[in-house]
């Protein structure tokens, strides 16, 4: 796939990297000091990888399949300078490998509430956008906020295409369990609850409740 310079931009990738190195440095880096600027970002790595997340073609007549390319460690680094994050450019050979995971187990979670809804028909679903908001906290987070539940460090919408149907997905990204000090991350990826996604979620609520207890019979 041809490279432009508008895919070149950080936006090209879901998940907001000023986010991930936050993450990152409040869970394994809270005693660290400045960081350390000895690297600089024009011997960084510019390699980009491609995800496995098909991106909504803006041609609908196109017959290629087109995928959402991760940022490179340079554009990681270059993005979080303009946010005032002052990273430490040795940190992005960590930070992004992290990153692309985190938006492929994402994605693999909206496949699997896909599963059955008729996106089969015309190649499965696509990514057609995203947006983020640390700051508007979903109502199941605000309501486990209140019950004492840790809340949420970043929220995301995806907009998914399902065949001309657009369905819009929630992720709130929540600290895991540090695990032999490597610190972990907590997916909770839903559709949006419009009536189309209450919809959803009832219907996989009440498939489950129905095999769990069939499976509580045998």
């Amino acid at each position: 796939m041809t490279e432009t310079q508008e895919d070149s931009q950080e936006t090209q990738c879901p998940v907001s990297p000023e986010v991930r190195e936050a993450w990152l440095k409040s869970q394994s880096n809270k005693n660290r000091s400045q960081p350390n600027a000895s690297a600089s970002p024009v011997e960084l790595p510019t390699d980009r990888e491609i995800s496995g997340i098909p991106k909504l073609l803006t041609d609908p007549n196109s017959e290629k399949e087109e995928k959402w390319i991760y940022p490179s460690q340079k554009m990681f680094f270059e993005a979080m300078q303009r946010k005032n994050w002052n990273p430490n450019a040795s940190d992005m050979k960590t930070i992004v490998p992290i990153h692309n995971a985190v938006n492929e187990k994402a994605w693999q979670e909206i496949l699997d509430w896909e599963k059955g809804w008729g996106s089969e028909s015309c190649g499965g679903p696509k990514l057609e956008k995203f947006q983020g908001d640390v700051k508007k906290l979903t109502p199941k987070a605000r309501i486990l906020g209140l019950l004492g539940y840790n809340k949420p460090f970043d929220r995301h919408d995806w907009l998914v295409d399902r065949c001309g149907k657009k369905v819009c997905y929630v992720i709130d990204f929540y600290n895991g369990r540090s695990v032999q000090g490597v610190p972990s991350m907590y997916l909770d990826v839903r559709p949006k609850l419009t009536a189309h996604g209450a919809w959803m979620r009832l219907y996989r609520w009440s498939s489950q409740a129905i095999f769990q207890g069939k499976t509580d019979q045998q």
